[in-house]
């Protein structure tokens, strides 16, 4: 695959260039190209958080770059007042043999076009389950929960929050030669070798439903549903469950306990999700600490109080390795809700999250996860406050 540069030509090609190549070289996931009244500026997210690339660029610079990534993405590149989306795959530029998909939306605003681009295989290196950050006992049990030959395991959390990182990891444990994975998903963001992986269209010719009916003709043993959008798709995947299959699925709640309810009023049958239903797990990102520049400050006594007697509480100070950040990559914080027969009796009587919870207590919550990770030093106060809901009291 050719350089955006040598394919496109001119001063925007190679400034196509050098902005990947920073984005990648900076682990981003997102590129903004943003107009303004003073001119563009260029922003890239990474570890959740954006950052500036460059300000207050000339129009007349970033123009003619917008509308080359528009014919790249096979955009119409003389309308700029309706919102367009579209794709285009790119050679990494610090991996010569990748390949990236490159995800763009356009938007008019007020000082013109701003387009996003979304970067997906930047991490591209497979994940071990150790490396996502689990508390011993809930990655033990994670762990047993994607090895069992059937059930439904949901990943919950708001975008952004790794549900994906984690699925693709258990993928990895999974995929053996004597197994068959089919995964239909919105978008295909890592490429698994040995696993068929479908893909939901924009004009709604394959469905998460439709694909999944198709799937269940491919004699699959594992199958992976990108998300769970609605009863049909939620009802489908619990058929498959409750017929010999292992399914795992993500679903957009704030708690693990949510996700029960979520599916009941979504329509599913509470005795369906009561029988195939075998665990949720709600997780969170959190930025961490720079090892090199961290600094322990005193905790205050409220803090004291939570983290226990004796922690040490670091805060970010920023150097060159951090880019002056403070924060270096970022971990998961996890939350397990495992369905035993308690919840499933808890499910069938219709009983809301607080009774659910009751019946069977979460295995690990958010708050305890964050604190823990706070208690060991690898991210700061600030950065679990908002997981955790540390400033308000139980």
């Amino acid at each position: 695959m050719t350089r955006l540069s040598d394919s496109l030509g001119g001063g925007a090609g190679r400034f196509i260039d050098m902005m990947f190549r920073d984005a990648f070289s900076h682990h981003a996931t997102d590129v903004h190209i943003e107009p303004g009244r003073t001119g563009y500026r260029i922003r890239f997210r990474v570890d959740g958080r954006l950052r500036a690339y460059r300000q207050n660029l000339p129009a007349a610079q970033c123009e003619p770059m917008v509308s080359r990534l528009k014919v790249l993405a096979s955009l119409d590149i003389a309308e700029s007042r309706q919102s367009q989306d579209g794709s285009f795959k790119l050679a990494h530029p610090l991996r010569p043999q990748a390949e990236v998909d490159v995800r763009v939306a356009t938007a008019a605003t007020s000082h013109g076009e701003r387009m996003t681009l979304r970067l997906l295989g930047t991490g591209m290196d497979a994940v071990a389950v150790e490396q996502l950050g689990m508390d011993p006992i809930v990655e033990k049990r994670f762990r047993e929960l994607i090895a069992r030959p059937q059930g439904f395991l949901l990943v919950t959390g708001p975008t952004g929050s790794g549900k994906s990182t984690t699925l693709y990891t258990a993928l990895g444990v999974l995929n053996r030669d004597e197994v068959n994975i089919v995964t239909v998903e919105d978008p295909i963001e890592y490429s698994l070798p040995g696993v068929s992986q479908m893909q939901v269209d924009a004009v709604g010719k394959v469905t998460f439903a439709k694909a999944l009916r198709s799937i269940l003709r491919h004699d699959p043993d594992i199958l992976m549903v990108g998300e769970i959008r609605d009863q049909e798709t939620a009802e489908i995947a619990l058929r498959a469950a409750a017929t010999g299959h292992l399914v795992l699925s993500t679903l957009h709640t704030n708690t693990a306990v949510a996700a029960v309810t979520r599916l009941v009023d979504m329509g599913c049958e509470p005795y369906m999700v009561a029988a195939t239903l075998t665990a949720c797990l709600s997780q969170r990102l959190v930025r961490r600490l720079c090892l090199k520049c961290r600094r322990a400050v005193e905790p205050t006594a409220r803090q004291r109080a939570l983290l226990g007697d004796g922690a040490t509480l670091y805060e970010p100070v920023g150097c060159p390795h951090c880019e002056g950040t403070g924060y270096y990559g970022r971990v998961g914080i996890f939350e397990l809700f495992v369905i035993d027969r308690a919840a499933r009796a808890a499910i069938h009587r219709r009983d809301n999250e607080e009774q659910i919870l009751v019946a069977t207590p979460l295995i690990r919550s958010l708050r305890e996860d964050v604190l823990a990770k706070v208690a060991s030093g690898i991210t700061s106060w600030a950065e679990a406050a908002p997981v955790g809901h540390l400033e308000v009291d139980e």
